[in-house]
């Protein structure tokens, strides 16, 4: 108790708690005029909007600094706070001239890239970060030691929690009375409040006002926090003995069932990751700060944390084995290198906790784990928003090798895709495969480089360098159907095209079949477009008047590359009528998208494909 009480708060006499909410408060206002200043910059193109390199960095500054002095107040000294918060925001300054920085000189990334803003992504990754360094400082300062005692981590951890949580509440309650009174006052032709909401120099300072308020009510009430908390963990402490049943179930099928309908997946890392993440939660939700919490859980509760931590190990395991397969045949893209992150660090749970169910009576290792774990996510965090593992740098890396080594032909390449998600890293590979490109492939290479190069976004289309011969491309069926002159000599490259369209149409070298079918009912032939390989595209062509193919629709993505292919060669497809027919009122016609469209699940295929 004496730990929950000096952790929980600081518990200062009344003068010195008026005194911390005075200056919470002017921190907290400061912040909302320092955030509408950079707003309001950015709305109007001025300095220092026009400096990426300085606007990102203060953004992350303006964000982050104050949030931790807003926290730190009344529990650290001022050498201890100022410190800290210099130590926070030379880290998230750093880190965004880096992120900055890799996409690319001023004059050298095109018009439009896939980081328009490239603070947004990157502060979203720093909550968390910065949330588990600023609960490790302040539990190490409450101990007076570098590495703090596991209760005071769990009660500085779960209250930053709780206060957070309810600080983003109080905020959303207050902006719902605003809006309340705005309309109000509207109903008596009075809109000045109405307005006045719309305003930024209004709104920011208000919204990180009231966010500091809140969060110095619920510092300086630490009984309620610790109250709301308990109720919260003896909550999700009951969901792990369901969590566990389901997961168990689950792998106990997989001798059955085999792994190929994981694989069939394509997102069974992703889902796996995600069951690990939440077994991670809800042990901990159980396990609280050991001792006691757990002798006098219920026996339900008791085994489950056991056995949880043991399933984690085989949920941890096919998550890695399948990112394995999909490198292993695809090589790195920046989400395979964020997910073998996740997969890093859930290792190192899964193998901890199974450690401690193994060996220790009241689970004592967890409180190890979660303490070494903790520094192993800053670290990784740290290493993923700078050059040392960077995803976008190790992508490029490992798509440019598979294309010097022969694994991917060079007209099946991606060359978009370096150039506009590659960033710097992506524009330094095409610059070097240009000048270096030497033997047959020579004149493809560059043909293609400069494809990429006239390309306004990652997914417009030029004029193929290379001619298309969609007869070449597009094998028809049943054996023996044959295009229609009029869809062969069609000009595929000049019509508008989405990331669904089927490359075969306008990229030399891809592989699609098609069926010919009446899908509307009038009499006519419609021709059905799916691509042979994953993400290749498909879609529906219909011939209109004038005799010129048009796209009537698109074919679900995950047909693309699916076995369901040789059921369609082999004739067994009927068209159905819709669900839903469309309906004319006074001479419109009105179509009806389906509430509930039926997903696409394509049949298992061999691991990696």
């Amino acid at each position: 108790m004496e730990i929950q009480d000096r952790i929980a708060a600081p518990s200062p006499a009344h003068g010195a708690a008026v005194n911390v909410g005075a200056l919470r408060l002017a921190v907290g206002l400061a912040q909302g005029v320092f955030l509408y200043f950079l707003l309001d910059a950015a709305q109007a193109q001025r300095w220092p909007s026009t400096h990426p390199l300085l606007f990102t960095p203060l953004v992350l500054v303006g964000l982050f600094k104050p949030a931790v002095v807003v926290s730190s107040l009344g529990s650290l000294s001022r050498r201890q706070l100022q410190l800290w918060a210099a130590t926070v925001a030379v880290t998230v300054a750093a880190l965004g001239v880096y992120a900055v920085w890799r996409m690319g000189e001023p004059a050298a990334p095109p018009p439009q890239t896939d980081s328009a803003l490239p603070w947004a992504p990157l502060a979203a990754v720093l909550v968390p970060w910065c949330f588990i360094a600023h609960a490790l400082v302040m539990a190490g300062v409450a101990d007076r030691r570098r590495i703090a005692s596991y209760p005071s981590y769990f009660e500085t951890a779960w209250k930053l929690i709780v206060q957070l949580a309810f600080s983003a509440g109080f905020v959303g309650a207050l902006w719902l009375i605003l809006l309340l009174g705005s309309q109000l006052f509207l109903l008596v032709q009075l809109s000045f409040l109405a307005e006045l909401l719309h305003k930024p120099w209004f709104a920011l300072p208000v919204t990180v006002t009231a966010w500091t308020c809140a969060m110095h009510v619920t510092d300086v009430r630490p009984a309620i926090v610790r109250g709301i908390r308990n109720l919260l963990l003896t909550l999700l402490s009951w969901i792990l003995p369901v969590m566990t049943l389901l997961v168990g179930a689950f792998l106990l099928t997989l001798p059955f069932t085999g792994l190929a309908p994981l694989w069939a997946t394509r997102h069974a890392s992703a889902e796996l990751l995600a069951a690990a993440g939440a077994f991670v939660v809800l042990i901990n939700a159980a396990w609280q700060e050991g001792g006691m919490a757990v002798v006098e859980a219920p026996l339900a509760i008791r085994l489950s944390m056991r056995i949880a931590s043991l399933l984690l190990v085989p949920v941890t395991a096919i998550a890695g084995y399948a990112l394995a397969l999909r490198v292993g045949a695809y090589g790195w893209t920046s989400d395979r290198v964020i997910a073998a992150a996740c997969v890093l660090v859930a290792a190192c749970y899964s193998l901890g906790y199974a450690g401690a169910a193994l060996r220790d009576r009241g689970l004592t290792g967890i409180a190890r784990v979660n303490i070494a774990t903790a520094l192993v996510v800053l670290a990784t965090v740290l290493a993923l928003l700078s050059p040392l593992a960077d995803p976008v740098r190790l992508a490029v890396n490992s798509q440019v090798a598979r294309l010097e080594s022969g694994k991917v032909a060079v007209d099946q390449f991606d060359f978009a895709w370096l150039r506009f998600s590659g960033q710097r890293y992506g524009q330094a590979a095409l610059a070097r495969l240009d000048a270096n490109a030497s033997g047959a492939e020579a004149a493809l290479l560059r043909s293609r480089i400069a494809e990429a190069r006239a390309l306004k976004n990652r997914f417009s289309r030029t004029e193929p360098a290379t001619p298309v011969d969609v007869a070449a491309n597009v094998r028809v069926w049943p054996k023996g159907a044959k295009l229609p002159d009029s869809f062969l000599h069609e000009k595929w490259q000049d019509q508008q095209r989405g990331p669904n369209y089927p490359v075969c149409l306008w990229q030399a070298g891809q592989a699609c079949d098609a069926v010919m079918l009446d899908l509307t009912g009038d009499g006519k032939v419609e021709i059905m477009v799916v691509g042979e390989k994953p993400f290749s595209g498909g879609a529906v062509f219909g011939e209109d008047e004038q005799g010129h193919w048009r796209l009537l629709g698109n074919v679900p993505m995950e047909l693309a590359g699916c076995s369901l292919h040789e059921a369609l060669k082999a004739g067994h497809l009927q068209v159905l009528a819709p669900t839903l027919n469309d309906v004319e009122i006074a001479g419109q016609r009105i179509h009806f998208e389906s509430a509930r469209p039926p997903i696409m699940t394509c049949p298992p295929q061999p691991a990696g494909k």
